[in-house]
């Protein structure tokens, strides 16, 4: 069968960080729309906003107004004929991949999918699903057969949110199609809009494999920092000195500890370690690193605890401020925050806990976590708490006297996540 780019017609299937600057880079060049059962979500696209910030409001009004659309009705895209899934891949309470968006995504693809259509899968995935999993859901609900009737790729997404440097139209895209002729033609779509172009990955698998190693790759290497800030924490050597120091090798890997949360490498280990056992190997590593990292939270909460000990502060009923919720600085997402790992952990000793974040949507974290955030202006909290831990590096904390926001700023503690602050204010850091 022969491709032509000549009367593409995309639609992207999940408008969320990933779907949405996909959709309206796409429309810069073809017919797009983009497609999301959350009704109120396609509303508020529809009127120029993105709660995301992915996508600023003139640059989205702006594809608007050149004919891109969003959408939750399935007759608006049944004339498409290339179909991009961007929907999230979670995790359950287990920490066992979650299918349900997948597999939700591939039926709404199966109603509306046509003869000669190609379906590519942006969705973080372990090597097989697309073809193992996705498509086996298509061919089902259409009534079509695979690589006969109509045809897929796979291009892993690269969206680090919040991030205005490395924005979807300067990523360097790997793209894979089911056919040698498909590959060709999901590459030359993907290629058409990228300033920085693309790698052909030979087969759908190998897109796959390489996505998820990316993640899981960090993933490690944060938690062998954050195993190396424990210990030195406990020799009392400062590990961003350490670091530091150890950077001036010119192949030293230079990273710093942290919270690890977010919807990528929090999550997408969790789809190889599974799947690796499938195949009867057991992914020591990656299980140790994520152990470790998902433990984090409640070891900043302990060292604060600890700080607040040396200094003789009553920790019961004592009054701790947590700056920031987000699982990144500088973006609204609250997806997998480690931040309510060191919430909970500090419940064991008070319930006075304030939590302060200028970026999150106290309506989405109340819903999400139960917990209420802050609505004063910072200034009015100063004076009032015992500990202060800054979990994460908001712009809007760069300047502020950390110390101004402590009963007693002498005997008071604050604890740094991010070695943000000035290593003079605080009393215990990463």
């Amino acid at each position: 069968m022969a491709f032509s780019s000549d009367n593409v017609r995309i639609c992207v299937v999940g408008l969320g960080y990933v779907g949405l600057p996909l959709a309206r880079l796409f429309s810069t060049r073809y017919k797009t729309i983009g497609f999301d059962k959350n009704r109120a979500r396609v509303e508020a696209l529809m009127n120029g906003c993105d709660a995301t910030m992915e996508v600023d409001g003139p640059s989205l009004r702006k594809a608007l107004d050149n004919g891109f659309s969003c959408t939750s009705d399935l007759e608006d895209i049944r004339d498409c004929n290339f179909y991009v899934v961007a929907v999230p891949t979670p995790i359950d309470a287990d920490n066992a991949p979650d299918l349900a968006p997948l597999y939700a995504a591939s039926e709404t693809v199966g109603k509306v999918i046509g003869k000669g259509d190609v379906v590519v899968y942006e969705s973080t995935v372990y090597p097989g699903m697309t073809e193992d999993e996705c498509i086996p859901v298509i061919e089902r609900v259409s009534g079509l057969t695979f690589n006969v009737d109509f045809f897929a790729g796979y291009s892993p997404e690269r969206i680090n949110p919040g991030d205005k440097e490395h924005t979807v139209d300067k990523i360097k895209k790997v793209t894979s199609g089911s056919t040698p002729e498909v590959a060709d033609f999901v590459d030359g779509i993907y290629n058409s809009v990228l300033l920085n172009g693309t790698h052909r990955a030979p087969s759908i698998r190998v897109a796959e494999a390489s996505k998820i190693i990316e993640n899981t790759q960090r993933d490690v290497n944060i938690a062998f920092v954050n195993e190396l800030a424990k210990i030195f924490n406990a020799m009392g050597i400062d590990t961003n000195d350490v670091l530091e120091a150890a950077a001036t090798k010119w192949n030293f890997i230079k990273m710093k500890p942290g919270l690890v949360g977010g919807h990528c490498i929090s999550v997408d280990p969790y789809y190889l370690i599974q799947k690796a056992q499938v195949y009867g190997v057991l992914p020591r590593v990656m299980i140790s690193a994520r152990r470790l990292n998902d433990g984090m939270g409640a070891y900043v909460a302990e060292q604060t605890v600890k700080c607040m000990n040396m200094k003789g502060l009553v920790v019961k009923d004592s009054k701790i401020l947590l700056l920031g919720f987000t699982f990144k600085e500088n973006c609204p997402d609250i997806r997998n925050t480690k931040v309510v790992d060191i919430y909970h952990t500090l419940s064991e000793y008070t319930h006075d806990i304030v939590v302060f974040d200028p970026w999150a949507n106290a309506e989405v974290v109340k819903a999400e976590y139960g917990i209420s955030l802050c609505d004063v202006p910072l200034s009015e909290l100063f004076g009032r708490f015992d500990a202060v831990i800054v979990s994460v590096a908001h712009r809007q904390f760069k300047d502020l006297d950390i110390r101004q926001l402590l009963a007693d700023p002498e005997r008071g503690v604050v604890y740094d996540v991010k070695g943000f602050c000035d290593r003079s204010a605080v009393d215990g850091r990463l």
